[in-house]
């Protein structure tokens, strides 16, 4: 969503291939289609303002399904370590000596301490308890311990860290509450991420946001286009064509595109790096990630939702490599303080928190839907789906 792509970045993209689906949505904008119903929809307001209603959703996805946990780009080498609290679970976030991802219960399985401190991420070999000294492999296994005499019997191998699934592909880290994950969406997701070049991107920035507004009035704002070139008439408005959208669905999952101002006659539209110079592709994962793919970086956002009226969301910048010399790093910086700050923070967070504060008001009883926002009547079902799987 910048105007600008450096030289780095070009040299990433050229020669990658979107895929089918991508393909796809670029082809219905391109001869004029639109992602729109014939009529107008509506959604209780109580979806948003009943604490009972937000009970379920959490229980039905965010405490059963596999969602999106973080960009792999937090944990770029082996022998790194990030707690991570804001799920509402106490995990831990590691990539052990072979490189592959793991997502454990950040807790000891001696005496039940809290593992790893802090929240920034760790660079170790291994892990040990700052209470007696119990030390762990990245893999979770338990390596030693002191005075393993005075454990008689004790199987080391029965006292692994508890690991909960989880999925790494496209430059994402997925995890799961439940054992019974099935992850094969979230593998065609990557297959979308690789398109983009995200399995070697690097982090550039990351923050967390608290936003006091119900998780899906943040959604919401990435599944319309109705609101570009009026919410943002002052930041990426003016890149955007007005209303012309097309998208489709990855299981529960939604993807959509967006039309740039920029002419598409003469566009190769098999060529990622110039699909992106027209297009700005968004998908917004079940239960609760956004991910946003501007021409030349990727913001990935999870949210985590508190309560009915508070959410987390934590914002990950990727781009194609380190920055090697200052011009590099203030674009990055310009672009990061654009989307982050500009557009995300100042915009569309802000307005899901104007909106929980009218909605809470009880000035209306629904939310009336456009033929442009029908992607948020089609997430609203798919939610209702999972509701009605998880009874």
């Amino acid at each position: 969503m910048n105007a600008s792509t450096t030289n780095a970045g070009k040299k990433q993209i050229i020669g990658q291939k979107p895929t089918s689906g991508q393909l796809a949505l670029a082809e219905m904008i391109r001869t004029g289609g639109t992602r729109s119903a014939d009529t107008i929809s509506t959604l209780p307001v109580s979806h948003y303002t009943c604490p009972d209603h937000f009970a379920q959703e959490k229980a039905a996805l965010f405490d059963r399904l596999p969602q999106v946990l973080c960009a792999s780009a937090l944990l770029p080498e082996a022998g790194m370590a990030v707690p991570h609290d804001a799920t509402g679970r106490p995990l831990l976030i590691t990539r052990d000596t072979d490189g592959n991802a793991h997502v454990f219960l950040n807790v000891c399985q001696h005496r039940g301490t809290r593992l790893v401190e802090g929240g920034e991420v760790q660079c170790a070999k291994r892990l040990v308890c700052p209470y007696h000294a119990w030390t762990y492999r990245l893999d979770g296994k338990l390596l030693a311990l002191p005075r393993p005499e005075t454990f008689p019997g004790l199987d080391k191998s029965e006292h692994g860290l508890v690991e909960l699934p989880s999925h790494e592909s496209g430059g994402l880290i997925w995890f799961a509450p439940e054992e019974s994950a099935d992850f094969s969406d979230a593998a065609k997701i990557g297959e979308d991420m690789s398109a983009f070049g995200a399995d070697n991107h690097v982090l550039f920035r990351r923050k967390l946001h608290m936003v006091k507004g119900n998780w899906k009035l943040i959604m919401d704002a990435f599944l319309e286009s109705y609101h570009v070139t009026r919410l943002h008439a002052n930041t990426i408005g003016p890149f955007f064509k007005d209303g012309v959208t097309s998208g489709d669905t990855v299981g529960p999952h939604h993807r959509s595109a967006v039309g740039r101002l920029e002419e598409m006659e003469s566009i190769d539209l098999t060529d990622m790096h110039q699909l992106r110079s027209v297009i700005t592709f968004a998908y917004q994962l079940l239960p609760a990630t956004v991910i946003v793919p501007s021409p030349d970086y990727i913001n990935v956002m999870v949210l985590m939702p508190q309560a009915h009226d508070l959410t987390l969301v934590e914002d990950f910048m990727l781009i194609p490599e380190e920055p090697k010399t200052d011009k590099a790093r203030d674009h990055w910086e310009r672009s990061w303080n654009l989307l982050d700050g500009g557009v995300f923070a100042s915009e569309d967070f802000r307005a899901a928190e104007l909106g929980q504060q009218g909605l809470e008001s009880g000035a209306i009883e629904h939310l009336t839907l456009g033929t442009l926002e029908s992607g948020i009547a089609h997430f609203s079902e798919t939610v209702a789906q999972a509701l009605r799987a998880a009874q």
